[in-house]
């Protein structure tokens, strides 16, 4: 397999983890709780453990979580390093600095249109 296809094939993994909602908001609680335990994660949802551990086994096979063994348990860690080499790959110093301008008109023009209907 080329360099190339392996990337693909990263990629294709990151951007499917990322395509669930639940898989979403267990890296966001990663994210402000670092160290979390399997069980302690399941509580912040309303289904069963095995399915949230269907989808860390989906988040950690996509390099985004990774686990840590603390005796009987696991602690689970946000890796943000995947979605770092997405960005990179189609962004550069220059085109972020633009893609955040053009994001700051699009939201005014956002807000302007909202204030323009609340007129009416």
């Amino acid at each position: 397999m080329s360099e190339s296809a392996s990337l693909d094939t990263e990629t294709d993994a990151v951007f499917h983890a990322l395509a669930h909602a639940t898989r979403r908001e267990i890296l966001d609680l990663l994210r402000a709780r670092p160290g979390q335990g399997v069980g302690q994660l399941a509580q912040s949802f309303d289904v069963s453990r095995i399915a949230i551990m269907n989808h860390l086994a989906v988040l950690e096979n996509a390099g985004l979580v990774v686990s840590e063994r603390d005796g009987r348990s696991r602690r689970l860690y946000l890796n943000i390093v995947p979605i770092q080499m997405i960005h990179e790959r189609w962004s550069d110093e220059y085109g972020a600095m633009w893609a955040s301008r053009l994001t700051g008109i699009k939201y005014a023009a956002e807000q302007a249109a909202q204030g323009k209907r609340g007129k009416k």
